[in-house]
């Protein structure tokens, strides 16, 4: 009763403990582990479901070949002018610069770039914010003053969310260093803030800062308003909700979070090289109506971000993946956390209600196959629908259940080998054993009734015998007969009850059951008998007492279990009329002068196991007698042995 209390207990808190994992969802297991999962999913399904590269979206990358031609970085800007006014040429839909342009050089570099950005009308610079660890609490710094080259830049129209306050979750900056002001008066700026797991990996994207009274876009999500040909007023944020682009809405996470949704690794967009664009190695319209990201991809440029697929993707390429899943709108979402506790409660109740009923083998396909169809689903919802279920509660919580009552189960299965060989070790032979440990419930220790056949063996004569001869040397006479005949119990698949003095009980069909339990134990009477003919021998030569041996045989229903004191002295036997049937024909051998008697009994039930086969012994038989305590009479026949 205990141990299934336990095995259905373990399930419960199990599936307790990750419930509460998965309504906290700690920072740490989910950006240290669950990402881990969310990762593999991601590879998974970019090798059996590879996308295309974005048709309008191209990367000028300022490349090792770039500054090899060019010169070392970082470039002055009439470089950044002449590879402005190069790429302006072809006409892109918007130019966005992933460079940061927060110092002057001369003044006439400087203008020679404002003059650039000017002509094209279209360009969108990176903006680096400051925000201090912790991403910017309620408790930051307060912000400086706000350049004014930033309001142009800010959302022009917010909307709270009823019962939320959004600005308390929202990312808050402390300072800002915004381009140059004659960069910005003729660009779109946008923040180019971003903040990694815990694990290092780039898997967010915050599309909005709160700075000051403001909220300021991203720089991907500018660069896609102007590829849409929105104005700055068709921009809405929903704080805490999303972002609205006239008929589109792209949702976000409390703190303006959307999970970005990779192509794959590095140069998974069509890129050109800067130096090519500059030294016109290039077709004239290659960028023609294109969305065009400008930035750096050497190495010495230090704006390399590790993502699920890379560990050296270039800064630019991440943000065309943003400007990219905001022009789909198929950003990875989060799950709400519904599928993960339905599974969590469903797979808990189920596994803790039927592994505990099953064996190994049968528990082990059924947790495989729900661990295995959880694990499918998330993929599923990861590949097809963007989204991310967290795998690593649900499954943990399966695995846990099922190696947890798996282990329960061994060590209780183990324990209760132990006690099978410790009980039956000295009763059955090691072939038993071993029967009965490969399937514990066929030894069923408590009372039933079971039909066997009792084999009763006494020495004749043993009291006078005892009389004559020292005690040392009946015992060594005794240890040496019980011994043998021990073994030929054993090898018979007998269970040796006991020795009682001179007395040898033992019995077949239990505690295994045995068909044959009647021929089992007429072979070994045979085979004691033929035995101990070869000891007699061997006694008369060293000139010692020879032993003589009575044997009775009978077959019937018996009480059979562990009988005795409990916690202190247990036998297994069995007990009723036909073990005494047994041992009374025992003592009918010596007024008849034989060796072996059976009874009717066992003689039908070899036969009716037999069937028509002709049985294998040759009996003669003596009368029916009547034994004492039994009213009816019984036949009573020898069992003859060859020789």
């Amino acid at each position: 009763m205990k141990k299934r209390l336990f095995l259905y207990l373990v399930p419960a808190v199990s599936t307790l403990l990750f419930l509460l994992l998965q309504l906290f969802n700690p920072p740490i297991v989910n950006e240290m582990i669950e990402s881990k999962t969310y990762d593999l999913r991601l590879r998974l399904r970019n090798a059996l479901l590879r996308q295309p590269p974005s048709a309008g979206i191209t990367v000028v990358e300022i490349d090792e070949k770039s500054i090899k031609e060019i010169g070392r970085w970082p470039w002055n800007r009439d470089v950044f002018a002449e590879l402005l006014t190069k790429v302006s040429a072809q006409r892109p839909k918007v130019i966005g610069i992933d460079v940061m342009f927060i110092e002057r050089e001369t003044p006439e570099r400087d203008k020679k770039l404002a003059e650039a950005i000017t002509r094209a009308g279209n360009v969108v610079l990176a903006t680096p914010f400051e925000v201090p660890e912790g991403e910017g609490t309620v408790n930051s710094p307060a912000p400086g003053e706000v350049p004014d080259s930033l309001w142009d830049s800010a959302f022009m129209e917010v909307r709270s969310q009823k019962g939320i306050k959004w600005k308390n979750f929202a990312v808050k900056a402390t300072a800002v260093a915004p381009p140059l002001p004659e960069l910005a008066a003729h660009a779109a700026l946008g923040h180019v803030y971003s903040l990694p797991d815990m694990d290092g990996v780039q898997r967010w994207e915050i599309l909005y800062l709160n700075y000051g009274d403001d909220c300021y876009p991203q720089f991907s999500l500018q660069i896609a308003r102007i590829a849409l040909g929105l104005p700055m007023k068709e921009m809405v944020l929903y704080g805490a909700a999303g972002i609205g682009l006239r008929d589109r809405f792209i949702p976000t996470d409390l703190h303006g979070r959307v999970g970005i949704n990779y192509l794959g690794k590095e140069h998974s967009f069509p890129v050109v090289s800067a130096a090519d664009l500059i030294k016109d190695r290039v077709a004239p319209d290659v960028l023609k109506n294109r969305i065009v990201l400008i930035g750096t991809s050497a190495l010495g440029t230090y704006d390399q971000k590790v993502t699920p697929f890379s560990a050296n993707m270039p800064g630019v390429e991440k943000n065309a993946s943003v400007v990219e899943n905001i022009l789909k709108n198929n950003f990875i979402r989060k799950s709400p956390g519904v599928i993960e506790l339905a599974a969590i409660i469903l797979t808990g109740i189920l596994l803790g209600l039927v592994l505990p009923r099953l064996k190994a083998l049968w528990s082990s396909l059924l947790a495989a196959v729900f661990i295995g169809s959880y694990i499918a689903v998330c993929c599923y919802l990861l590949m097809y629908q963007n989204l991310w279920a967290n795998l690593l509660y649900p499954v943990t919580n399966m695995f846990t259940i099922f190696t947890t009552l798996t282990a329960v189960r061994f060590f209780h299965e183990e324990r209760k080998a132990r006690e099978i060989r410790q009980m039956f070790s000295s009763y059955v032979s090691p072939k038993i054993v071993k029967e009965l440990i490969d399937d514990p419930e066929r030894a069923k220790l408590g009372g039933e009734r079971r039909m066997v056949t009792v084999l009763f063996s006494d020495v004749i004569g043993f009291t006078s015998l005892s009389e004559k001869r020292q005690p040392e040397e009946v015992v060594s006479l005794l240890n040496e007969y019980f011994e043998e005949m021990a073994d030929i119990i054993f090898k018979w698949d007998g269970t040796l009850d006991k020795f009682v003095g001179d007395e040898i009980m033992a019995l077949w069909g239990a505690p295994v059951e045995q068909a044959n339990h009647a021929e089992l134990a007429l072979r070994c009477a045979a085979d004691m008998s033929v035995r101990l003919t070869r000891l007699q021998k061997t006694w008369e030569e060293r000139g010692e007492h020879i032993l003589e041996v009575g044997i009775g045989i009978n077959s019937g229903e018996v009480l059979i279990g562990n009988i005795g004191a409990q916690g202190k002295k247990m036998d297994y036997t069995a007990i009723g009329d036909h073990v005494n049937l047994a041992a009374r024909v025992e003592k009918l051998t010596r007024r008849y002068g034989v060796r072996i008697l059976v009874t009717e009994n066992t003689i039908n039930s070899v036969s009716a196991a037999a069937g028509t086969a002709a049985l294998p012994f040759e009996f003669r038989e003596i009368e029916s007698v009547k034994v004492k305590g039994k009213e009816k009479e019984i036949r009573v026949l020898e069992l003859k042995v060859p020789g």
